[in-house]
């Protein structure tokens, strides 16, 4: 009871986007979580010496990273779980830090800045546009407790996608053009291998992140300051 107690606002927010999920509540948050699957192949392919031609996302949440160069196996990997790390670094900065205004900017930035070197197709472009100014504008004008509220959400999408995406594409459907078949394709070993593999180590992120990032209580907690006359949020 007392757990209930101490995380009930996390309880109702992972109730919500799993009976919001096929609805246009969370189509953006999906879309999103797939953006930073395609960067993190971006990202792990300048890491090792190669380079970004382009990255492209599409309605239908598909999406592809074209890199030049760079470790192929390393790219391959890091696309699950690179953006199950990026939604579990977003999710532990609004559960353990006063810094949610600062993430949601630099998830902005970091949209437009990809739009402009990366991007050309058209549904990509409107989507990552119009995404990152409006994480802009939440940085600038939210308070501080509703943009943590929206980092959680933001993070724990990303926590909940990840490992059913894993799931989907290279364990339930493993003859699908993944990841994971490209891998097995250049380095061995079978689709459904390296998608166990992954989703293994994505639960392992998702247990460490829960078990350092919780704590007792995770509630933001609204008071009014009496010295300022405004809202501010806490952890009990």
């Amino acid at each position: 009871m007392s757990y209930l107690r101490g995380h009930w606002q996390l309880l109702l927010i992972i109730a919500l986007v799993f009976s919001l999920w096929r609805t246009p509540v969370i189509y953006p948050l999906r879309i999103f979580v797939i953006f930073l699957h395609e960067l993190s192949h971006g990202l792990a392919g300048i890491a090792t010496g190669g380079s970004i031609v382009e990255i492209s996302l599409d309605p239908g949440e598909g999406g592809h990273a074209l890199i030049r160069g760079g470790n192929r196996f390393v790219t391959l990997s890091a696309g699950y779980l690179g953006s199950l790390i990026l939604g579990a670094m977003l999710f532990l900065t609004a559960l353990r830090s006063r810094a949610d205004r600062a993430a949601l900017a630099l998830c902005g930035l970091t949209l437009l800045v990809v739009t402009v070197f990366w991007i050309r197709t058209p549904f990509a472009l409107a989507f990552c546009l119009v995404t990152g100014a409006v994480m802009l504008a939440m940085a600038r004008y939210l308070p501080h407790q509703v943009a943590d509220l929206a980092l959680r959400v933001i993070g724990l999408t990303s926590l909940i996608y990840v490992p059913y995406d894993i799931f989907d594409d290279t364990l339930r459907r493993s003859a699908l053009q993944s990841d994971a078949r490209m891998l097995a394709e250049e380095f061995g070993g079978a689709t459904v291998m390296w998608g166990g593999l992954w989703l293994l180590l994505g639960l392992a992120v998702i247990w460490l992140c829960l078990r350092h990032g919780l704590g007792p209580a995770s509630n933001i907690a609204f008071r009014r300051s009496s010295a300022e006359g405004e809202r501010t949020a806490g952890t009990p």
